[in-house]
């Protein structure tokens, strides 16, 4: 980049900062919203007020609705991938999504092979599905979907592990896969993994407060900056973005570790005659 260019985006940035100091000033709002910052947290953890109703089945929490929306679009975009792409796929000069695709596969096969070298189909495929989901369901916040609570507001989508209760299914579900791969491995010697009981615990919770502190410091952001027109959408997409990369890579790594720690084979006892 010539000195000319670096003049002209340099001269933008200062640009915006100053037309974003300006557009601070002249609102001189600590916000728009009508609740307390105190209620907006409270409700961030608990889901006591913003639910939503279910087909009129049941009210239930809008990161449960996250959740279905990004299940179905994974799998709907699997589908369509295997039915349509894969096929196509080609030997010789690979397109840019096949060579994506094939190193996304292989960045996690390589860390199940590493991790867990004597049994690595099941664990491969796994961190694959939770990496996915956890980095998609993460993201999914960013775009904003709004839904209609009960009481008539409106209100943006969560991540699905924004909440304990998917955290808790997230961490409980990998905590069974590494029980499974020490059970088909040694048999009931497996079971021993059931001594790790803070294991499950730590996932849900690990996951649970990494993605909530992001929406918490957002929250905080736009109640107390006067910039809260534009400040939150940038610390929004940082931590966003930050905790998707960060909590996929540390729950794929925990499940790898511990399942090959619990998948391999029993050491010998040397013999002495």
């Amino acid at each position: 980049m010539n000195k000319k260019k670096k003049g002209i985006l340099v001269a933008v940035w200062v640009a915006a900062l100053i037309l974003t100091a300006v557009g601070a000033v002249l609102v001189g709002s600590p916000g728009g919203e009508k609740e307390s910052i105190k209620e907006a947290m409270r409700d961030a953890v608990l889901h006591e007020r913003n639910v939503i109703s279910l087909f009129g089945i049941k009210n239930v929490n809008p990161a449960f609705i996250s959740a279905l929306c990004v299940t179905g679009i994974l799998l709907l975009f699997a589908a369509v991938v295997r039915i349509f792409v894969i096929p196509r796929f080609r030997m010789k000069d690979p397109g840019k999504f096949q060579i994506l695709l094939e190193r996304l596969v292989g960045y996690f096969d390589s860390t199940a092979r590493t991790n867990s070298p004597h049994r690595n189909g099941f664990l491969g495929a796994y961190i694959f599905a939770a990496g996915v989901y956890i980095f998609v369901g993460t993201v999914f916040e960013l775009f904003g979907f709004q839904a209609v609570t009960v009481n008539g507001d409106s209100i943006a989508l969560p991540a699905p592990l924004a909440d304990i209760n998917g955290a808790i299914a997230m961490g409980c579900i990998s905590y069974l896969a590494i029980l499974n791969g020490g059970i088909v491995s040694n048999g009931f010697r497996g079971v021993s993994t059931l001594k790790e009981f803070s294991l499950p615990i730590s996932m849900s919770f690990r996951l649970f407060g990494a993605l909530l502190s992001g929406l918490l410091v957002t929250e905080l952001v736009y109640y107390y900056l006067n910039l809260s027109f534009v400040l939150p959408v940038a610390v929004g997409v940082m931590f966003t973005l930050l905790h998707a990369l960060i909590q996929t890579y540390v729950l794929i790594t925990l499940t790898a570790l511990f399942y090959g720690e619990v998948s391999a084979p029993p050491k010998k006892k040397a013999k002495f005659l």
